[in-house]
């Protein structure tokens, strides 16, 4: 296997665990509870400039970093809301990489962002914490990668993109 890039991906890439255990979802779910006043702490006082930071050549600035998460965040809680209430639904994938392009997402005060990443988080957290062994084991289907997610995985992907994306935000911060 490759080298994987600490600055592409600072806190590793996801590995689902072979069983996902009680332990964790608490964890994870504890990651993506706590994740709004996480991102709020590291960026609440950064001056314009600061926010055109990067976390590696090439990469998003921080402003980027915290509207990418409010979408890909709306788009995950979307997907929960599918695979509760729909037999193995396909999902819309989207193109974060060119909605992070979008004018919204190059210049658009964060302190939006963070106000839907809080009521986001909030409402998630709420559905998570409500969910039954046969809930965790509902699925999506993701067409880009051509394969079935359960919600159970899921929630471990998403508490590992809250962790990721902070990692980024610190390491701009650094530079």
């Amino acid at each position: 296997m490759s080298e994987i890039d600490p600055l592409k991906y600072p806190v590793g890439l996801f590995l689902k665990p072979e069983a996902i255990t009680a332990e964790h979802l608490t964890a994870w779910i504890a990651t993506i509870a706590e994740f709004p006043q996480k991102i709020a702490a590291l960026t609440e006082t950064l001056t314009e400039e600061t926010l055109t930071k990067t976390y590696r050549p090439d990469g998003w600035t921080i402003r980027q970093l915290v509207h990418h998460c409010a979408d890909s965040h709306m788009n995950a809680f979307i997907r929960f809301k599918l695979a509760l209430t729909e037999e193995a639904p396909k999902i819309k994938p989207y193109f974060e990489d060119q909605w992070a392009e979008l004018p919204d997402t190059r210049s658009a005060a964060i302190s939006s962002s963070l106000k839907l990443i809080e009521g986001l988080h909030a409402r998630w957290t709420t559905l998570l914490q409500s969910l039954h062994s046969e809930d965790l084991n509902r699925e999506y289907i993701h067409p880009e990668h051509g394969k079935r997610f359960s919600l159970g995985e899921t929630i471990g992907m998403y508490a590992w993109h809250c962790e990721h994306h902070l990692a980024h935000i610190a390491i701009a911060l650094k530079n």
